[in-house]
């Protein structure tokens, strides 16, 4: 949102409880073979099963029972995590301390979360990290919504007014229906809630089209009778209003970039030691062998948000003065032998896991286009540009989906778009992971479009 900083809260929260974590370890546990190594075990598994099953994410309308079953969900997943790795590592038994670490590990944990939730209620008490929201329409339970908002100051939200299609001497009457939009811009309003019930499906359809652009969030007020589609996400206030809101897309999350992120540094250092260091040296004697020129292939392209970076590849070409305008195609008489067989392998992209360890590519998302082509791309596609919201990736599910390689017709490029935008919308962990494995499938088969 607009100058808003809520976003950098939960991250801070998770450095604090990987801090109380080796602190308390550190402090009171027995030394052990391996000590920090454990340690980072320990951090490891709570970062990683904390980002898997949502523990903080902790809303403004959650509920205390929620919170509970957070608590008691993550204590229950690190006790067996703790555990688990004297079984996995046999590090002998150490019970006089293992018990009392655990113990009070999970305390200080559950002591933060809470501690954290009673002094941002206090905090929004006092109009302090408030949402501005307005209402579109009004119908009997968005006036008891607005009703809640003014009488609860905790939940941290400041009502501008509302619009409606009639004029009306309310207080909070705004203007006209068709006002909202400039008014939402020029006064940095964060949600809006619009009544379903009087709602036209034309208008809604144009107000989430302008809430997804503005990036604003967008809450439906419904019908007793209202059918939910799967992109909207039932939420309750105060346990007696309804709200149903328009999904985020997953990588409008911060932790599913820290999850993605954590897993790109981590596979490609892997990749990295156990293979480029003794691939590449042989690599460079075959490739100077037969052609002159660099080892590695650099070229410009465009990444996240749409910011240029060199993409790094070994070399499978003569050097031309059309490597940086054209893709290549089959039979291409600038590709070099050693070239065919690293091009059919995909063993030439092996270098982009520099860019993954540097931070301008994932190991999984769109394939960076060349600048040339994307400018061409920009104008004969829809929603090109909206592929630039995530990072690049050394494969993608357009890639493992058949669409690799040169593209010979629009349609191509038009299904690669269609797949990459699939692939934000309906990110997930276990989807990268999918991907990677048909990618290695790939590999050893061998791809028809590969050359």
């Amino acid at each position: 949102m607009k100058n808003r900083y809520s976003i950098y809260i939960y991250p801070l929260l998770l450095i604090i409880d990987v801090l109380i974590i080796n602190i308390v370890v550190l402090s009171i546990f027995e030394k052990i073979h391996q000590y920090y190594f454990f340690n980072l075990s320990l951090s490891l598994f709570w970062i990683i099963t904390s980002l898997i099953t949502g523990y903080y994410k902790v809303y403004r309308y959650t509920s205390p029972f929620r919170l509970v079953s957070q608590l008691f969900i993550q204590a229950t997943l690190f006790t067996l995590g703790f555990f688990a790795y004297f079984g996995i590592f046999k590090e002998g038994v150490v019970v006089n301390t293992q018990f009392k670490t655990l113990f009070i590990t999970i305390i200080s944990l559950a002591f933060v979360k809470l501690i954290f939730f009673i002094l941002i209620k206090k905090y929004r008490k006092h109009g302090k990290n408030y949402r501005k929201v307005v209402f579109l329409e009004r119908d009997n339970t968005s006036k008891k919504i607005i009703s809640l908002f003014q009488e609860k100051k905790s939940l941290g939200y400041t009502v501008q007014g509302f619009f409606s299609k009639k004029p009306s001497k309310n207080p909070l009457y705004l203007g006209l229906d068709t006002e909202i939009f400039d008014f939402i811009i020029k006064n940095n309003t964060n949600e809006v809630y619009a009544t379903l019930s009087v709602l036209e499906k034309k208008q809604l359809k144009k107000l989430t089209k302008f809430t997804n652009e503005n990036h604003i969030q967008l809450k439906l007020i419904p019908n007793a009778n209202e059918l939910y589609s799967k992109n909207q996400q039932v939420q309750f206030y105060d346990d007696t209003f309804k709200v149903l809101s328009i999904k985020k897309l997953p990588f409008d999350f911060i932790e599913n970039h820290i999850l993605k992120r954590i897993f790109d540094v981590l596979f490609s250092f892997f990749i990295i030691l156990l293979i480029m260091s003794w691939l590449t040296p042989l690599l460079w004697i075959f490739i100077k062998l037969e052609s002159k020129g660099p080892l590695f292939f650099k070229q410009e392209r465009e990444g996240l948000n749409g910011h240029h970076f060199v993409c790094y590849k070994f070399r499978s070409m003569q050097k031309n003065k059309e490597a940086d305008q054209l893709h290549a195609t089959k039979n291409d008489h600038r590709v070099t032998k050693i070239g065919a067989f690293i091009r059919k392998t995909s063993i030439d992209e092996l270098p982009q896991f520099f860019n993954v360890f540097l931070g301008n590519m994932s190991v999984v998302g769109p394939r960076p286009h060349m600048r040339s082509l994307a400018v061409e791309y920009e104008k004969e596609v829809d929603n090109y540009m909206d592929r630039h919201a995530v990072k690049p990736g050394i494969t993608g599910l357009a890639q493992v989906s058949g669409y690799r390689g040169e593209i010979k017709k629009k349609n191509d490029i038009k299904n690669r778009v269609r797949f990459d935008i699939f692939y934000i919308e309906n990110w997930s962990f276990y989807l990268d992971v999918k991907i990677i494995f048909k990618t290695i499938i790939n590999v050893f088969k061998g791809d028809e479009n590969a050359y």
